[in-house]
């Protein structure tokens, strides 16, 4: 059974982190890092081709993760298979023992740096989730039978807690748990008040909520995030305590553990998904700060 969803059910508040697989073969800085928080957080979700840059796939360090005794969560994207080949690598995760799954519609391959890829898109977040309870009945895409056991798997999803307007991106949210999905991993959070007009929408659903930490690293990135991110709002007082810091990497893991410290105090949600977007290791350092 899926660790992430017994720490989940059982009430206890979950911490998972986020890690890019290599533009390459060489998986030894992710495993590096990989051990630096082995037993400390409950699953590390593996993205997928993330903003659409070639890189070794999801499921390479799924297993990589796996065979190492950390829990994985397989992501994927629409964008780049067709439904076949969706389900293929689903049930070849579940061969390696992986149940934990992020579906995700995925960028555009016009933003990522191989423009040449021509993007498929056959299932976006929502249609993939029908896809995975398919295989959980016993069928392939084509309704024809599986051999054995079916696999079983525990669904997630993403969604962003300020998009405008809310209520739409909730409507969404609650087909995504029509269709299976029972957490869900945010965007990056901020500021608690937005956070919290969130979840009084989200917790009338049957789903656990991840809030998303992605530390700040200078004023800058925080300023760009805001202009080119969607669903991202650094506040101004944020930005400008990044700008007077002397050390703003370590200013912005600061902020992200009290960020965590006042999410997990109020009892917001019911975990947090640390993004730190190229610098795992740091992800050690944010939890001592906050106590985790």
């Amino acid at each position: 059974m899926s660790l992430l969803k017994t720490k989940l059910e059982s009430g206890q508040f979950a911490v998972t982190a986020e890690m890019a697989p290599p533009k390459g073969c060489d998986f030894s800085h992710q495993m590096h890092c990989a051990e630096l928080i082995k037993g400390r957080v409950d699953a590390v979700n593996v993205t997928d081709f993330q903003s659409a840059s070639l890189k070794a796939s999801s499921l390479g360090l799924c297993i990589k993760l796996k065979q190492a005794g950390l829990e994985p969560v397989l992501q994927m994207t629409g964008r780049d298979r067709s439904r076949m080949a969706i389900q293929g690598d689903l049930l070849s995760a579940a061969a390696f023992g992986i149940e934990n799954v992020l579906t995700l519609t995925g960028d555009h391959t016009t933003v990522g740096d191989c423009k040449c890829s021509k993007p498929v898109f056959d299932l976006d977040s929502v249609s993939m989730l029908t896809a995975v309870k398919q295989l959980e009945a016993g069928f392939d895409a084509g309704g024809n039978k599986l051999q054995g056991e079916p696999p079983v798997f525990f669904l997630g999803s993403s969604v962003t807690p300020e998009y405008e307007p809310l209520e739409l991106h909730m409507y969404k949210y609650a087909k995504k748990v029509a269709e299976g999905a029972k957490f869900f991993q945010t965007q990056g959070v901020y500021s608690l008040e937005p956070f919290k007009r969130f979840m009084d929408y989200a917790s009338k659903y049957d789903a656990y909520v991840l809030a998303g930490i992605i530390p700040l690293k200078s004023a800058g990135a925080a300023r760009y995030m805001n202009k080119n991110v969607p669903g991202i709002n650094v506040p101004d007082d944020i930005i400008q305590r990044m700008k007077e810091s002397s050390d703003p990497v370590k200013e912005g893991i600061l902020i992200a553990a009290e960020m965590i410290s006042e999410i997990k105090a109020q009892g917001l949600c019911h975990g947090v998904h640390i993004m730190a977007i190229g610098a795992e290791e740091n992800v050690p350092l944010i939890l001592d700060e906050a106590g985790l």
